[in-house]
């Protein structure tokens, strides 16, 4: 799967105390996320995506991975 990323992007996610998951992102992230989860769904069920702050995610992020089903 070929994952685009608009320049300058910025993407945190973080976990607060109610185990809500928040993702925050800039303009140029929303729409990287928003290309990449396009991407995703025309991919077969089981397929994924790991972000996490070594390769997209702001430094302190938690991991995140988004997955499809059927």
């Amino acid at each position: 799967m070929d994952v685009e990323w608009e320049d300058g992007f910025a993407i945190n996610v973080s976990v607060d105390k109610r185990n809500t998951v928040v993702i925050s992102a800039n303009s140029e992230g929303l729409l990287s996320l928003a290309m990449q989860l396009k991407a995703l769904a025309d991919e077969e069920a089981g397929s994924h995506i790991h972000y996490d702050e070594y390769n997209s995610l702001e430094e302190g992020s938690s991991e995140l991975i988004i997955e499809k089903t059927e």
